[in-house]
């Protein structure tokens, strides 16, 4: 018989644009993994809050992964924020719709949200729960950009309660596998890690950079720094902004060539950042280097990739870093944050540069020299495209199948001994 997995993700859509709103690196992860999954004969569902009203109450995405809309609330203009509220509600469709389609074997909740919902139906019903965070409260708060809202009580709450609940807890990292034990006071035994992936049949050189150069209408002879992501105070781009304007001042000769792309839409509830880095850019006198442009397709995203000199991850916190390794898989190196998961994302000084800290002087300093360093960039792009060898999602189908297996052993072991 074939397995069936039922998978939670509440807060956003595998269908959502990421980029955008709250679909990021977490509808990547989910997708690509059912489809993975699907490949080696599993069953997946993917249960989610209906937000739109574009596509029936299921979907078939093919070869065994459908996504299912969950009808609670109203369509438009419920944010993240205010999702926990329809928590109970959320469980009540929840349980109902699994009822619907048949019997499952394991439940799969991705963010802190979907691990509350799933928690009493797993109970209920009897059936193992599998939790990935992909970002904790406690971790963001750590290490907040200038400015930002701390990461209320009640997710660092439910958070805890998920770790408590849950037969196994799926961390991105050694690092997440350590925050969830120091940090959430999880049991070591629980806890098992499990990369992302990237799809390496999309993620390539291609053509090459020129032709992804003309695909964008970008200049053929730019130094074109990218940033890719939701454009929030968490991922940095003010980092990159500022570092831009250091170096131009600092180095006058790179002006006439320097292209910086920032790449992405508004986050969430948030849709006066992108404005305030538009007003920020101009401020500071920068606006005939720097350029925006709206969220991209995943196939327009590696062009933008494979067009960029370095691409840039400025993070303050994260879970893994799926950019990176996008960027890394066309062949271009990558100046990241050294915190969480990019310090596995990225190889330091083989596949790009870790930098410490968020001090915009800093970053300057360390694209700027990469920029006036072709042959260093050629020998990190060749870095690059080895280290990102090493993260396809196969991979990271076939250690979450590994863990399923093991939860799915321990429950038979229990109901037999208790029988």
């Amino acid at each position: 018989m074939n397995r069936r997995v039922a998978t939670l993700m509440v807060h956003t859509s595998p269908l959502d644009q990421a980029g955008t709103g709250d679909a990021g690196g977490m509808n990547i992860y989910v997708c690509e993994s059912a489809a993975q999954m699907a490949a080696q004969g599993i069953q997946v569902d993917i249960f989610t809050r209906r937000a739109n009203n574009d596509y029936p109450d299921i979907v078939d995405l093919g070869n065994g992964v459908r996504v299912l809309h969950l009808n609670v609330g109203p369509v438009h203009g419920v944010t993240k924020e205010k999702l926990p509220a329809l928590i109970p509600d959320l469980s009540a469709a929840f349980k109902a719709a699994m009822m619907c389609q048949g019997s499952y074997d394991i439940i799969h909740s991705h963010y802190w949200i979907s691990g509350k919902v799933a928690m009493p139906v797993a109970k209920e019903l009897g059936i193992p729960l599998a939790h990935t965070m992909h970002t904790m409260a406690r971790v963001k708060n750590l290490a907040l950009a200038e400015g930002e809202t701390p990461e209320p009580m009640i997710r660092v709450q439910g958070e805890s309660q998920v770790v408590a609940a849950a037969d196994a807890l799926i961390a991105n990292t050694d690092a997440e596998a350590a925050s969830l034990v120091s940090l959430y006071e999880a049991c070591p035994d629980n806890v098992s890690v499990v990369s992302p992936g990237v799809n390496l049949e999309m993620f390539t050189t291609g053509a090459g950079k020129n032709i992804a150069r003309k695909n964008l209408d970008l200049p053929l002879d730019a130094l074109l720094v990218t940033f890719v992501g939701r454009i929030q105070p968490h991922k940095g781009p003010e980092v990159l902004i500022r570092a831009v304007a250091e170096m131009v001042s600092h180095s006058p000769a790179l002006r006439s060539k320097l292209v910086t792309l920032i790449v992405g839409g508004a986050s969430g509830a948030n849709t006066s950042e992108v404005d305030r880095m538009k007003e920020l850019v101009n401020w500071l006198g920068i606006s005939d280097v720097v350029r925006f442009a709206p969220p991209a397709q995943r196939q327009e995203l590696a062009d933008y990739y494979r067009a960029s000199d370095l691409v840039c991850v400025p993070s303050y916190s994260e879970s893994f870093g799926l950019v990176a390794l996008e960027a890394q898989a066309c062949g271009t190196p990558v100046v990241a944050s050294a915190v969480g998961g990019l310090r596995t994302a990225v190889a330091d000084g083989i596949s790009g540069v870790l930098v410490d800290g968020h001090d915009p002087r800093a970053w300057s300093s360390v694209i700027a020299r990469l920029l006036q360093e072709p042959q260093r960039r050629i020998l990190l792009s060749m870095g690059a495209l080895e280290h990102a060898s090493h993260f396809g999602w196969a991979a990271t189908s076939r250690g979450t199948l590994d863990i399923y297996d093991r939860v799915l052993s321990i429950n038979e072991a229990a109901k037999k001994s208790i029988g």
